[in-house]
C-alpha cells in the first residue's frame, strides 16, 4: 500500500485535477492565476465589471462524516456545502475553486485517487473549475473548499438574509426529514420500509443541492438562505435578521416519514426541522411574483413548495397545528389557538 509525500500528493492532483482546466495561467507556483480571458474562456459573460461572489465552507471527517460514506463521496460532500450556498443565493456556474486539505499521514495513494475522484464527479455535476490550493498533515480528514462564482453587475441581485418583507410568501425547493430519518437509520439503526430507507440514505451519502432552483428562480427572491443547519434554524435566521415573523401552514412532508416516525417513537416535527444538511433553498418571493416562479418550475421541471407567509414581527416562527402530526409528538394543543411557536434547535457547531 502506497503511502505519498506532499509533492508526490500534490502532482497527483496536478495531473489528475488541473491539468485539463481552461486556464491560460495554469502554473506549478505559490498563486494561482486567473485572468479575464479565462472567464471567457470558461463562459462568464458579462458587459461590465462583473461581481465576485467568494463563500468557503469547512469539512471535519469526525463532526461532518458518517463511516458509511465513501472517500469520494466525502470530497463531493465537501464541495456540495459550498455549491449549496452559491445557488441560495441565484449563483450561477462556472464557480472557480481552491481546495486546503489537511490529510492524515497513513493514507494510502489510493485513498488519495479516491479523493480526486470525488472532485472529479463534483466538478462535471456543478460547473467547478478547480485551481489549485493546498495540502498539510492532520490527524484527520479536514477539507476547506473556497468558491469563487460572478455576478452580472447589470443584474446586480443578491437575495440576502435581511430582506424578507411582511406579506412575502415562504418557498423551499424540496421536502424535510429525509436527513434527520438517514442519519437515525445509519447511527442506531432506525427501522424503515425500503423504499423510504434508501431514500433517507442516499440523502447522507449523496446529498443533492436543488442548484438549479436556486439560478433560476434567484432573481425573484427578496431573501434566501440553504438549509445546512436545518429548517428550524434556517428560517430563524431569515426571520430574525429580517425583522418579521413566519408563519409555516403547509410543511413538506415527504412519504413515509409519518410511519417513520410512528415506528421508532420519534418526534416529527423534530425529525423535519431540527435535521440539517438537506441542502435546499428556503426563499421569501413578493406574491406578485409567485405567478412567474411556479411557470419557471413548471417548465424546468423544478419542486417547488409554498410553505407559508411572512408577517409583521419581531423575528419568531410559528407553525400551524396538524392533528395527524400531533399524534406523533404528544404536544398539548392549546384550544382557540392555530399556531404554535417553534422551538429553534437546529444543528450549531460548539453548541
Amino acid at each position: 500500500m502506497t503511502k505519498l509525500n506532499e509533492k508526490e500528493i500534490i502532482d497527483l492532483f496536478y495531473s489528475n485535477l488541473l491539468e485539463k482546466n481552461k486556464i491560460q495561467f495554469q502554473i506549478r507556483d505559490d498563486v494561482s492565476i486567473l485572468s479575464f480571458k479565462d472567464l471567457r474562456k470558461n463562459n462568464v459573460k458579462s458587459t461590465n465589471f462583473p461581481n465576485i461572489i467568494i463563500k468557503c465552507d469547512m469539512l471535519v471527517e469526525s463532526t461532518d462524516v458518517v463511516k458509511q460514506m465513501k472517500i469520494w463521496q466525502i470530497a463531493r460532500k465537501s464541495i456540495v456545502s459550498a455549491v449549496s450556498d452559491m445557488s441560495a443565493k441565484g449563483i450561477k456556474p462556472p464557480y472557480f475553486s481552491l481546495l486546503s486539505l489537511g490529510i492524515p499521514n497513513s493514507w494510502t495513494k489510493n485513498k488519495i485517487k479516491n479523493l480526486i475522484l470525488g472532485f472529479e464527479k463534483a466538478s462535471k455535476e456543478f460547473g467547478i473549475v478547480f485551481l489549485g490550493g493546498d495540502t498539510n498533515e492532520s490527524k484527520e480528514l479536514v477539507i476547506d473548499c473556497t468558491l469563487v462564482g460572478f455576478l452580472d453587475s447589470i443584474s446586480n441581485h443578491i437575495p440576502l438574509r435581511n430582506n424578507a418583507k411582511a406579506g412575502d410568501i415562504v418557498i423551499t425547493s424540496g421536502e424535510f426529514g429525509y436527513t434527520s430519518a438517514g442519519l437515525k437509520i445509519l447511527l442506531v439503526n432506525s427501522k424503515a420500509i425500503p423504499s423510504f430507507k434508501k431514500r433517507a440514505i442516499s440523502s447522507i451519502l449523496l446529498p443533492k443541492p436543488n442548484q438549479k432552483f436556486g439560478t433560476l428562480l434567484g432573481k425573484y427572491f427578496s431573501s434566501s438562505i440553504d438549509s445546512s443547519d436545518g429548517l428550524g434554524t434556517s428560517l430563524y435566521e431569515l426571520a430574525k435578521q429580517s425583522g418579521i415573523n413566519f408563519y409555516i401552514n403547509d410543511i413538506p412532508i415527504p412519504g413515509g416519514l409519518i410511519e417513520f416516525a410512528k415506528t421508532n417513537s420519534l418526534d416529527i416535527y423534530d425529525l423535519i426541522f431540527n435535521g440539517g444538511e438537506e441542502y435546499e433553498i428556503i426563499a421569501t418571493i413578493n406574491p406578485s411574483n409567485l405567478p412567474k416562479v411556479n411557470f419557471l418550475a413548471k417548465k424546468f421541471h423544478l419542486p417547488l413548495f409554498v410553505i407559508g407567509k411572512a408577517m409583521t414581527g419581531n423575528g419568531n416562527v410559528f407553525v400551524k397545528y396538524d392533528n395527524a402530526l400531533e399524534v406523533f409528538h404528544g404536544r398539548k394543543i392549546e384550544k382557540n389557538k392555530d399556531y404554535f411557536l417553534l422551538e429553534n434547535k437546529g444543528f450549531l457547531h460548539f453548541s
